[in-house]
Formats: C-alpha cells, sequence, structure tokens
C-alpha cells in the first residue's frame, strides 16, 4: 500500500543461530532499541547451548532448521517469513544495530533491494574484531567479484544485509553455508538490481562467544561458489578462458614437431603429436560449450527477471 494512504512497511529482522546463547540477549535487545515494534525472528541451527531458551526469554520468535549450514538457515528464513523489509543480521553481536534504521531509510527512500553494512572497524579493536588474514580474504574475493560481475560493492561477505521483499522472494538461495553472502551478492549484480551501502561498526564478539568461522575451510568453499557462479552466470567468459589454454598449450607442444616436419618429413614424437591434437580438439569444444550455455543463461537470466519484476516493489517513502 502505498505510504500516502497512511500503510508502514511490515520490517523483519531475521537472525540465523548456532551456539549463541551468550551473544543473543544482546542482538535482540539492541534490534528492539533500534526499531521498535518490529517483529525479531531467531532461527536456531541444532544449537547444543542455552540458545533456544534465551532468545524465548528476551522476546523472539524462535524456529528451528534442521539443516546445518547458514545457507539451509536463510533458505528458510526466506520461505517462511512474510514482510516488506528484511534486516538479516548474525547473531554473534559483532555489527551495530544503530544502523539498520539508515539501512532502511536507504531502501526505502532511494528504492534499492539490497542494502549492505559495510564493516568499519575502530582501530583499537581491529585486531580482534576483523583479523588481518579475514580482511585480506574478504578482499581478494570481493575483489574477483567485482572483476566479473560489477564493482557496485565494497565487502561482499558482510553478514547484516537489508533486502526489499521482491529480492528475498526472488532470491533462488542454492547455497549451504557461509558461502550464501556471495550468492546474494551476485545475484544482485546479475539481475542490474539496486543496491546501496551504508558504513556500520563491526565490533568484537563478547567474552564467552566462539566463532563457527574457520579461514581456511570457509574460504575456499567461498572461492569454490565463486568460480560455480562464474561457470554458471558466465559460461562464455568460463569456457573461453579454458579453451584458450587448452589451445595455447597444444600450439607449444605442435610447434617443434611441426618445425621437426618440416625438416624431415618425419613426426618422431608422434604421443606429443595426439596430446596436441586432443587438446586443440577439447579447446573448440570448450568454445562451442561456451557458445552454447551463454544462450541458455541467457534464457535463465530472463526468467529470473520476469520473476522479479512479478513481485511489487517498496512503495514506502520511510520506515515508519
Amino acid at each position: 500500500m502505498p505510504a500516502g494512504l497512511g500503510a508502514s512497511p511490515r520490517i523483519a529482522v531475521l537472525i540465523p543461530c548456532y551456539n549463541e546463547a551468550v551473544a543473543i540477549p544482546r542482538v535482540i535487545a539492541a534490534f528492539r532499541a533500534a526499531l521498535p515494534g518490529t517483529a525479531i525472528h531467531v532461527y536456531d541451527n541444532n544449537s547444543k547451548d542455552e540458545t533456544v531458551a534465551v532468545a524465548r526469554a528476551a522476546g523472539a520468535v524462535v524456529r528451528s532448521e534442521q539443516l546445518q549450514g547458514k545457507g539451509h538457515v536463510v533458505r528458510r528464513m526466506f520461505a517462511d517469513i512474510e514482510a516488506d523489509a528484511y534486516v538479516l543480521v548474525d547473531g554473534d553481536d559483532t555489527y551495530d544495530a544503530a544502523a539498520a534504521p539508515e539501512m532502511l531509510r536507504r531502501l526505502f527512500a532511494e528504492r534499492l533491494d539490497m542494502v549492505t553494512g559495510v564493516r568499519v572497524t575502530p582501530e583499537e579493536a581491529a585486531a580482534a574484531a576483523y583479523r588481518p588474514g579475514h580482511q585480506l580474504g574478504n578482499a581478494v574475493l570481493t575483489g574477483m567479484v567485482r572483476r566479473v560481475f560489477g564493482d557496485r560493492i565494497s565487502d561482499m561477505l558482510s553478514g547484516y544485509r537489508v533486502f526489499s521483499r521482491r529480492f528475498v522472494k526472488s532470491f533462488p538461495a542454492l547455497a549451504s553455508g557461509f558461502e550464501t553472502e556471495t550468492e546474494f551478492t551476485v545475484h544482485a549484480l546479475e539481475l542490474k538490481m539496486p543496491v546501496g551501502e551504508v558504513r556500520s561498526i563491526y565490533k568484537e564478539r563478547p567474552a564467552g562467544s566462539a566463532s563457527k568461522l574457520n579461514t581456511y575451510r570457509d574460504g575456499f568453499r567461498i572461492l569454490r561458489t565463486i568460480i560455480i557462479l562464474v561457470q554458471r552466470e558466465r559460461p562464455l567468459m568460463f569456457f573461453s578462458i579454458s579453451g584458450a589454454a587448452m589451445l595455447a598449450v597444444a600450439v607449444l607442444l605442435a610447434v617443434p614437431l611441426l618445425r621437426t616436419f618440416l625438416e624431415t618429413g618425419l613426426v618422431p614424437r608422434l604421443p606429443t603429436a595426439v596430446l596436441s591434437t586432443g587438446l586443440a580438439l577439447l579447446s573448440f569444444l570448450a568454445f562451442a560449450c561456451g557458445l552454447i550455455l551463454d544462450t541458455v543463461t541467457r534464457g535463465r537470466q530472463e526468467a529470473k527477471r520476469i520473476a522479479y519484476l512479478a513481485i511489487p516493489g517498496p512503495d514506502f517513502d520511510s520506515p515508519a
């Protein structure tokens, strides 16, 4: 309903949780203060501690998802909850709830589909809150996505975001773990959605709370997801690079053989000749696959765009 008719947007705060009994009461209290009257939904992901009890005692609506992994929880939350705007935040009390009103204001005022809370760490807390290794990994992975899909984002792995309804209800949610943030970004960039960013303080976890992020394991999972998304969304680029690499190797192997053949009329290294020929054939096959899959991908993008446009966009001047 348009804002001119007196309607207020329905806003839902979504908090995926796994063993966050220490931090979750603080997160709920902070968002209740920042967004009074907003529904706060906590989705427990098989916690072994008292997360469910303390979240319910703090006044949140608590539900559960049995499939382990943040991606599975996000998929369930997006399917279950009906709202006009969604605030997604981790339950570890590292994100600043005070940034949520500004993120929502921009979502409605500028008719955006995704607003990302870009992490800013105070200098005195940087070492503990946002370790240099994590900053480097985020910069490298974000840079890869910016180069391939567009440079409209600066913190791809932030767990603090605000979404419009049409983003949430058109998002396929195929990831299972922490790589779901990569999917958010690529989904928005591929459909040319209007997106924005708001700088938000990122702080250290509270004492007694432990991170579930494994730097190397989850980093490699995110890297694998980026490669899969490039193959899926940019097949011509992906298979052209593969084909060019194989063709280059084939030419390098063939040049000495061709020189010897022109001088002597003989091919002394037949296995090398067969390998070179095979690589050349595979390179042309890769180019052909890229062309075919590029047409298929264009059809998928058109279908996703039509599904996205079928959902009404935000029509509110402010988050009331």
